[in-house]
């Protein structure tokens, strides 16, 4: 009864108040009730205009009031509840979080339907629905309808209520789909993450787990598998391994990898060969390119320190599915027959990005390289050939392909031991390339003092000089061109346009 006449007051108060009053000054008296009187403002929330459920909750949030969070997540009016852009603003307590998760179950307790509840999403990612919030403190309407997928359906005739469209409304509870962002460390298990994982195992079926940012460090197997059972792996589109796996470990993890079929970018760092027989090695390769076939959505592909790579990429390239945008292979050791397989592949007839940085072809024939950049010309628009070793010799091979990739934007290719003559050839052939604004150079041969490597500052100043004169005179003054060597001291690299940018080593303390 006082539940009730709690309820008859609220209404009565928007009632009376609605026609003078503005939007603002009802989410004030909102606001107001919560601070006085929490269970008055629980009680309200089946007559509140689903205008004030944002801003009210926002102040639920802050204000730690768990139990009023409990009652909105069960009441939420809106498709997607992006509660992780508030945990952004501020890191929410094991009692806050647990609250709006014990209000998910209590919805997925229930055997029908609740009248108000639209409830399908829980968006846990903090860099997701940034402006949901910020919009709705305003409390705009209309804001929200994309959030809001039968907004946008066609308009039904009304039907007359009778008993068998009301039992039609009272629908079985479909599954709500929880999404978060994962970084799996080895260490202390994020508390949030464990309960999270805990409300998945208990409502097996109502609640899925789903997840399009998965990047894994240092961690037992057993735990990744044990936390990616939970997980909806069809959800996942952005994989990034940043750890030192064996290749075995890679064979165990590569069935996990094959269910990720909406897989959009794929990272994978530093495997190293394992000391097993070379069946036993040829297994975990042929285990892991197989899974391949099931990424029928793959765009970019990065692999970086991949030890069993040589003599292989063609294994990798026959098993895509879809053309690349991104291909970035690094520091990898690659022979000439994987440089033509590459060239051929179909999986680089749309490639935006590549990159062979590390990848040593000073003893490779160039005429795959200039097949490769043939091929991707009318689409390619950054190419890193940094610290590949390339040659005078090789680098002029490679140039007239280079002049026709009619997309690029950027071309680096530092570390590379080439003199002024073919980089002031490189600014003839690429000049005419409207889109190309950045190249980023190594110091010219002639710029060195002695085979040691000793810069002569004065003498490439002059020379970076000379071909900032020559982009001038050309009719390209806008295009950067500079040059990057690392510090003989530190390592770090020292830009020079055309006075060098020095790096701390070289700084007066």
């Amino acid at each position: 009864v006082d539940g009730r006449r709690h309820q008859d007051s609220f209404r009565s108060i928007f009632i009376r108040m609605s026609g003078w009053m503005s939007p603002p000054s009802l989410l004030e008296l909102a606001v107001q009730s919560l601070v006085r009187d929490e269970a008055l403002a629980i009680a309200a929330l089946e007559e509140l205009p689903k205008e004030l459920f944002p801003p009210l909750f926002t102040v639920a949030f802050f204000r730690r009031r768990s139990e009023t969070l409990k009652a909105m997540v069960q009441a939420w009016p809106f498709a997607c509840l992006p509660l992780g852009a508030l945990m952004k603003e501020k890191r929410p307590t094991q009692e806050i979080f647990q609250a709006a998760l014990d209000g998910l179950d209590g919805l997925l307790a229930q055997e029908v339907r609740p009248r108000r509840w639209k409830l399908q999403v829980l968006d846990l990612r903090k860099n997701a629905h940034q402006d949901f919030w910020t919009v709705w403190s305003g409390t705009r309407l209309g804001v929200c309808s994309w959030l809001e997928p039968a907004a946008a359906q066609p308009v039904r005739k009304k039907q007359k209520v009778n008993a068998s469209s009301t039992a039609a409304a009272e629908q079985p509870l479909a599954p709500v789909e929880v999404f978060i962002d994962l970084s799996l460390k080895a260490g202390n298990q994020d508390v949030l993450l464990t309960s999270l994982i805990e409300k998945v195992k208990q409502r097996k079926g109502l609640l899925h787990l789903c997840c399009k940012n998965l990047k894994i460090f240092a961690m037992p197997m057993q735990n990744i598998k044990m936390i990616l059972s939970m997980v909806q792996l069809e959800s996942i589109e952005v994989l990034e391994v940043n750890c030192t796996w064996k290749l075995s470990t890679l064979g165990k993890f590569s069935p996990l990898l094959g269910q990720m079929s909406n897989l959009q970018r794929l990272l994978l760092s530093h495997i190293n060969m394992s000391s097993t027989s070379p069946e036993k090695e040829e297994q975990c390769v042929a285990q892991f390119t197989s899974q391949f076939h099931c990424l029928l959505h793959l765009e970019n592909l990065y692999l970086d320190s991949i030890s069993f790579l040589k003599g292989r990429l063609d294994q990798v390239l026959r098993c895509l599915k879809n053309p690349l945008e991104t291909l970035s292979i690094t520091n990898c050791q690659l022979s000439e027959s994987d440089l033509t397989c590459l060239s051929q592949s179909p999986s680089i007839s749309q490639l935006k990005d590549l990159g062979l940085s590390g990848v040593i072809l000073t003893d490779i024939n160039p005429e795959p390289l200039q097949v490769l950049l043939e091929r991707t010309s009318a689409t390619l628009q950054d190419l890193d050939l940094d610290e590949c070793g390339i040659m005078d010799s090789q680098f002029v091979v490679i140039l007239p392909a280079l002049g026709r990739c009619s997309q690029l934007t950027t071309f680096s290719f530092c570390g590379n031991p080439i003199s002024m003559a073919v980089l002031e050839s490189l600014l003839h052939h690429t000049i005419g390339l409207s889109k190309l604004s950045h190249v980023l150079y190594p110091a010219p041969l002639e710029s060195y003092e002695d085979v040691q490597g000793t810069l002569d500052l004065g003498r490439l100043a002059y020379l970076h000089a000379k071909l900032k004169r020559m982009l001038h005179e050309s009719g390209r003054p806008g295009m950067v061109w500079f040059s990057a060597n690392p510090c003989p001291r530190c390592g770090d690299r020292t830009f020079y346009d055309p006075e060098p940018i020095l790096c701390p080593c070289f700084m007066p303390v």
